[in-house]
C-alpha cells in the first residue's frame, strides 16, 4: 500500500520497498535464457516518473543509515579491512546509492546526479575498490573523504540536494533514454574501446536497469520483467569484465583511459540486439 498527497512524495510500504531491494540484488545476475520483449517498453508517464522517482529516495533514505556508513567507515580506517558480513552491509548500501544515483540521472531535469552526492557515491566505489585489492594507503585516503561527506553538515547539504531535485517531463525523459541507445550505437561500431569508454558504455546499461527495475516493481508487468532481466545479463557480464579491467590497471598492466580492450562477442551482441530494438 502507498499513500501520498498533492503536496508530499509518496510513501511506499514495506512490501515495496522489499520488492525494490529484490530487484536491485539480482540486477547484474545473468539468467541462463532471457529474451527482449518485442516491442521493447518504453512509455512512462509524468506520474509513473514521480513514483519512480519518490521509491528511489525512500528506498535510499531507509537503507543507507549515516550511524552505519560512519561505522563502516571507522572499521576501515582503522584495520583496511572489513569482515564478510560487513561487506555485505557495505555493497548493500552502496546499491541504494547507485540506485538513487541512476533515478537522478534519468528523471531529473538536469539528467546529470547533484554534485556532493555524486562524488559520495563515487568515493564509495573507489573506497570499495581500495579495500578489495588491499591498497592500505587508498583504503586511508577515501576513507578520510568519505568521512567528510558523512559529517553533518554535508550529510544535511546531500539531503537537501536530492530532495530538490526537479522532475523532467515524459518527452524529455524519453528523449535523454534515445540519446543514450544512440551513444551505444555509436561505440558498438569501434571494433575496440578503451577501459574508461566500455565503464562509460555499462553505466548506460545500468541506469536502464534501475528505470526497468522500478517500474516492475510499482507495475509488475511481463514485459517490464523480461526487459529488466536481459539489461541485468549485459550488467552482470560487463560488471564481471570492469572488475578485471580495474585489477589490471591498478596492477600496471593496462592504462584505463588509453589501451584499448576487445568486446567479447556475447555482450557484444547483446549490446547490438537491443540497441537495434530500441525505438530510435
Amino acid at each position: 500500500m502507498t499513500t501520498a498527497t498533492p503536496s508530499q512524495p509518496t510513501i511506499f510500504s514495506a512490501d515495496i520497498l522489499d520488492a525494490m531491494f529484490q530487484a536491485v540484488e539480482i540486477d547484474d545476475v545473468v539468467d541462463p535464457v532471457v529474451c527482449l520483449p518485442s516491442p521493447i517498453p518504453v512509455d512512462c508517464t509524468q506520474d509513473d516518473m514521480r513514483r519512480c522517482l519518490d521509491l528511489c529516495r525512500q528506498f535510499w533514505r531507509e537503507g543507507a543509515i549515516r550511524a552505519d556508513m560512519r561505522d563502516l567507515t571507522g572499521t576501515l580506517l582503522l584495520t583496511g579491512e572489513l569482515s564478510q558480513d560487513a561487506r555485505v552491509r557495505y555493497k548493500h548500501i552502496r546499491a541504494r546509492y547507485k540506485h538513487l544515483r541512476f533515478a537522478l540521472v534519468l528523471y531529473g531535469t538536469r539528467h546529470r546526479p547533484p554534485l556532493l552526492f555524486a562524488w559520495t557515491v563515487a568515493t564509495m566505489g573507489h573506497l570499495q575498490d581500495a579495500f578489495r585489492h588491499r591498497q592500505r594507503l587508498a583504503v586511508l585516503g577515501y576513507g578520510l573523504i568519505l568521512r567528510l561527506f558523512l559529517s553533518w553538515p554535508l550529510w544535511i547539504a546531500v539531503q537537501r540536494e536530492v530532495q530538490t531535485v526537479r522532475l523532467d517531463d515524459p518527452q524529455g525523459f524519453l528523449a535523454f533514454r534515445k540519446a543514450e541507445f544512440s551513444r551505444l550505437r555509436t561505440w558498438l561500431r569501434a571494433g575496440s574501446l578503451t577501459s574508461h569508454r566500455f565503464h562509460a558504455m555499462r553505466k548506460i546499461i545500468s541506469r536502464q536497469v534501475s528505470f526497468y527495475d522500478t517500474m516492475r516493481t510499482l507495475k509488475p508487468d511481463d514485459q517490464m520483467y523480461r526487459m529488466s532481466r536481459f539489461l541485468s545479463a549485459i550488467n552482470g557480464l560487463m560488471g564481471s569484465m570492469h572488475d578485471d579491467l580495474v585489477e589490471q590497471a591498478g596492477t600496471g598492466h593496462r592504462n584505463y583511459h588509453r589501451d584499448l580492450v576487445p568486446l567479447p562477442t556475447d555482450i557484444r551482441q547483446r549490446l547490438e540486439a537491443i540497441t537495434a530494438h530500441y525505438p530510435a
